[in-house]
């Protein structure tokens, strides 16, 4: 039964957000400076920067909140943004925590200043960015603002990135980095240091070539750039194919070539260092058009932070062929190594495993042993991959699913169809960030377990469209789970996990209290002990959490902070857009549940026959009666499934925003690409059941039947 608080709560909220304050008439926001965040090793009373500091661990100090007193935890407050509303807008930002101001993020780009002892909206800023872009990647999202010297600072889904005044919200330069038509765009998260405000770039599936920028954060100028991919004749680009080759695709692998930045960096002050790690290289599944290891694709990097000037890297995997990029963000800590106390650094990777490097110099501070692996002669694979000593947090071998050519564990190569361990679209860990607890001296990593079904479709380049030579999506059938689990960072082996169906969690936190937390898709928010994983409390907001959950505290009360509905996991929602922050003195009840994760990859219904009528099973369709055309819409087939006899052309008509296609898993047939607005035809001459995806976002699936 739903508790009767969400209606009441939406009043109250809405009636604050009509009538907004502001800061002008309130004290003047503290500065958040460059000594600030140096001395600021985990987080506080305030949550002052992506990770809570410089580090990226996710640690709180505060301690009212623990494993004695967690169960007494209610809702305060719950705020409706009304901003990224719909099924394509994400939810994955970390708020940011200044003397009782929260400033945070919606996937549409829209930045608010709440306050954060009620939600009442101070003030916000509209980003206006155009709704029409088709080459996002991958999803609309921003992960997490910085604040520095008196401005809140955010990248943009349109390739540029903004400076606003942290009292007023009002906009204080703008600098376009890149252009969206060319399939640049900014999701990640930021950092301030120093005077430099820093971010990377996405659009590795759309042929982005990679960089690390610093800006100047008075002025908006472009302080120096970090190529991921280097150009030719720079240090490792002969990791990639040689720029006179006669074939222009091999020849400008590099110009197009990935490697892609999803995180806010961690910085070193002592070590006036700085990290970051990359994603996968471009096009994801064509090894076979970019010989060579293809450095700084799914690798950790070190820099100069006052330069960019290059000073180590570690690359996770050699020539990846298998979207098994870096996503989730390095993290800094010390720990003690055979009796010396060494300065740390570790990365959750797509492949399940955790790297734990020395951040003086790149070299492991646990073994990461290179051993041979399966090879595949037309993609060129590597001879070795690193294999780090340890235990990985996720199964490495796929389940078993029948009628495929090939199926293999970690490393599996492939060029006709192929069942592999990698999830579709996710990953070990995707971008979720990790937690470590000092404490303990524990890393909580979260894990994806999808089945994943991959073949090469070579495709050419074409300026403006997804760049890909391969299609992958999790096959009919699979199950879909996720882990979440405590490594030991002393010798990175697992202490406790928790294996379940469903999507994978977004993020967690470690307190001195001795909690975990982590928000799941199901909706609920959950504390752990940290030492045993025993669940101590979970409350259900009633929407998915895509995002990770952070703490602060007015100096008396200590508050937990999550943002809720992201549109994750099958948990597909238009009014993902809620705020809820919760305290032992709290108040508000838990809602009622959402629908159930989806733990297991199937069709829903029944084929639609042509001439039947459509509204059974397709209620955005209402009683239409199925043609022959199956509308594309963002992001599904609507009917899912038909049935039609043998000779007949399906029309595939794109009702969306954005590109998509209808492709085949077995490459029998491919619409192409279909723009918002046209449509593409089908003509099935032969019967059977044909599976088919969209190639930029393998979890749209659908079938046709024919007899």
């Amino acid at each position: 039964m739903r508790v009767p608080v969400r209606p009441i709560l939406l009043a109250l909220v809405t009636g604050a957000l009509m009538f907004p304050g502001s800061l002008s008439a309130q004290t003047t926001p503290r500065t958040i400076n460059t000594q600030e965040l140096a001395q600021t090793k985990n987080g506080g009373n305030d949550w002052i920067t992506y990770g809570g500091a410089l580090n990226n661990q996710r640690y709180s100090t505060l301690n009212q909140i623990n494993t004695s007193n967690v169960s007494q935890l209610k809702g305060v407050w719950m705020s409706r943004l009304g901003s990224g509303l719909g099924a394509k807008y994400r939810f994955e930002a970390d708020p940011v925590v200044v003397d009782g101001i929260m400033y945070i993020p919606t996937g549409n780009d829209d930045i608010f200043a709440l306050d954060s002892k009620t939600g009442r909206k101070l003030w916000e800023w509209n980003s206006d960015i155009p709704q029409n872009m088709d080459l996002i990647c991958c999803g609309w999202d921003n992960r997490g603002v910085a604040v520095g010297d008196g401005r809140v600072y955010t990248g943009l889904l349109d390739g540029s990135f903004v400076a606003l005044d942290q009292q007023t919200g009002k906009l204080l330069w703008r600098t376009q980095l890149e252009d969206y038509h060319d399939g640049y765009s900014l999701t990640g998260a930021y950092r301030y240091y120093d005077g430099l405000v820093f971010t990377g770039i996405s659009g590795g599936e759309e042929a982005a070539r990679g960089r690390l920028t610093a800006l100047d954060a008075k002025t908006g100028a472009v302080a120096w750039i970090f190529y991921t991919i280097p150009a030719p004749g720079e240090p490792f680009s002969e990791t990639w194919p040689n720029p006179n080759d006669p074939d222009i695709q091999v020849a400008n692998a590099w110009k197009w070539g990935g490697a892609t930045i999803w995180q806010a960096p961690a910085i070193d002050p002592e070590l006036g260092m700085l990290y970051f790690s990359t994603g996968n290289a471009s096009p994801n599944s064509g090894g076979d058009i970019r010989k060579g290891d293809n450095l700084f694709s799914a690798s950790i990097v070190a820099l100069d932070y006052k330069t960019g000037q290059y000073k180590w890297h570690f690359q996770e995997v050699h020539h990846d062929i298998w979207d098994f990029d870096a996503p989730s963000p390095v993290v800094l800590f010390d720990q003690m190594y055979n009796g010396q106390m060494r300065k740390g650094l570790y990365q959750a990777g797509k492949t399940g495993w955790l790297y734990f490097l020395d951040r003086t110099n790149g070299q492991p501070l646990i073994g990461i042993d290179e051993k041979p692996v399966d090879q595949e002669p037309r993609q060129f694979t590597a001879a070795t991959q690193p294999y780090p000593v340890g235990d990985s947090f996720i199964y490495q071998c796929p389940d078993a699913v029948p009628g495929f050519v090939r199926s293999g564990c970690i490393f599996q190569a492939w060029w006709d169809i192929a069942t592999l361990t990698r999830p579709t679209g996710h990953g070990g860990s995707e971008w979720s960030p990790t937690t470590y607890d000092p404490q303990t001296g524990f890393v909580y990593v979260m894990g994806s377990e999808q089945t994943s079904a991959a073949a090469m479709r070579p495709a050419p380049y074409v300026h403006g469209k997804s760049y890909g030579r391969g299609g992958s999506a999790t096959p009919l059938g699979s199950s879909i789970g996720n882990t979440f689990t405590a490594m030991d960072s002393r010798n990175n082996k697992i202490v406790w996990q928790k294996r379940e169906g469903g999507d994978q969690s977004y993020g967690a936190l470690s307190t001195a209290g001795g909690l975990v937390f982590r928000g799941k898709v199901d909706g609920n928010l959950e504390a752990y002990d940290a030492k045993t994983g025993d669940v101590l409390w979970h409350f259900q907001t009633g929407l998915g959490i895509s995002a990770p959950p952070m703490t602060w505290s007015d100096g008396k009360d200590q508050f937990i902070t999550v943002a809720v509905g992201g549109n994750r996991g099958g948990q597909t929602t238009l009014d993902g857009d809620e705020v809820w922050t919760f305290s032992l003195n709290g108040l508000v009840d838990q809602v009622t549940a959402p629908p159930p994760p989806v733990t297991k990859v199937e069709l829903a219904g029944n084929p639609i026959k042509l001439g039947a009528p459509m509204g059974a099973t397709n209620t955005l369709l209402g009683d239409q009666i199925f043609n022959g055309q199956v509308e594309v819409v963002d992001y599904l087939y609507q009917p899912q499934q038909v049935q039609v006899p043998k000779g007949t052309t399906v029309i595939f008509n794109n009702s969306g925003t954005i590109s998509h296609t209808a492709t085949a898993q077995d490459n029998s047939w491919d619409s192409g690409d279909i723009q918002p607005g046209q449509a593409a035809s089908v003509t099935f001459d032969t019967t059977g059941n044909f599976i088919y995806n969209c190639t930029p976002h393998p979890w749209m699936i659908g079938r046709v039947v024919v007899q």
